[in-house]
């Protein structure tokens, strides 16, 4: 036994090289690419690419987009959660397949289906032209279009965990005379409120990163329709390399901020998880 004890350990050793590697290579390596080309010319150039209206516009619609679909989401992702497991009713399958459907259909798909339902020659575009409603090619369409690719995020963050608590303590806070409202305030969301967080911090970071679905329904107007991926788009085919690497970095912030509130998070939902043992 104590032969092999040394081969376990280069076996270990090798296998975390390899993961740290792999990391390393496709995580790490891009992440600093972006900052380093960012700052190509310095921070004049950063600051200007940053600073122009296009820009700032994009940052405005991303961040609003984002406000908007999120707690649409939340609302939503806690009311699935909430039917799928404290009652039984027919269509609660149909219900769990709808809330995977983003996951296995492409954004780019859902953006078309949009087009086909609201656009110029879709089934309602007539109507919505007669009434002056614009969905598609405007912010309602991004709306939609950010809502649909990324509801599931809330929804299936809360599921396992609801349906891991039971509905034992829903029970017998009822039994002791309490309404359906007190009840899910002071005993479900309590409960849930880590998993909860969790799921809207990965749903914000899918709303402001969605790229393909938005791509369809936006119709790249600059200034108006473009959301900060979009606009970085432009910018690097039109050669414009520093500012598209610029607002790129603003994302690539965004994500980093978002990682750290999930390890945040992660870390004292270990610690409430041990403290409950």
């Amino acid at each position: 036994m104590a032969r092999r004890r040394p081969a376990r350990g280069v076996g270990r050793f090798a296998v975390l090289a390899v993961g740290l590697a792999y990391l390393a290579l496709f995580l790490l390596v891009p992440l600093i690419a972006v900052f380093v080309e960012a700052l190509a010319r310095g921070i004049g150039a950063y600051a200007q690419a940053i600073a122009d209206p296009d820009v700032l516009s994009a940052i405005r619609l991303t961040l609003l987009v984002a406000a908007i679909a999120v707690p649409l989401n939340l609302v939503f992702g806690v009311a699935a959660a909430w039917a799928v497991t404290k009652f039984q009713f027919p269509g609660k399958s149909m219900l769990i397949t709808l809330i995977d459907l983003p996951f296995s259909v492409s954004p780019v798909v859902s953006g078309l289906v949009f087009v086909l339902l609201f656009g110029a020659q879709g089934w309602f575009g007539s109507w919505l032209q007669a009434h002056d409603v614009e969905i598609i090619f405007a912010v309602p369409g991004i709306v939609l279009a950010t809502v649909f690719v990324t509801f599931p995020f809330v929804a299936r963050e809360l599921i396992p965990l609801m349906a891991e608590q039971g509905r034992a303590d829903e029970e017998a806070a009822i039994s002791l005379g309490a309404s359906g409202w007190q009840t899910f305030r002071h005993v479900t969301l309590p409960n849930i409120r880590w998993g909860l967080l969790y799921g809207v911090l990965l749903c914000n970071a899918r709303a402001m990163g969605e790229f393909g679905a938005v791509s369809v329904v936006s119709g790249h107007i600059r200034g108006k329709t473009n959301t900060m991926p979009l606009h970085v788009e432009i910018l690097y085919n039109e050669y414009n390399f520093v500012a598209a690497f610029a607002v790129a970095s603003l994302l690539a912030l965004l994500a980093l901020v978002t990682l750290a509130l999930k390890s945040l998070l992660e870390w004292r939902y270990g610690i409430r998880e041990r403290a409950g043992h």
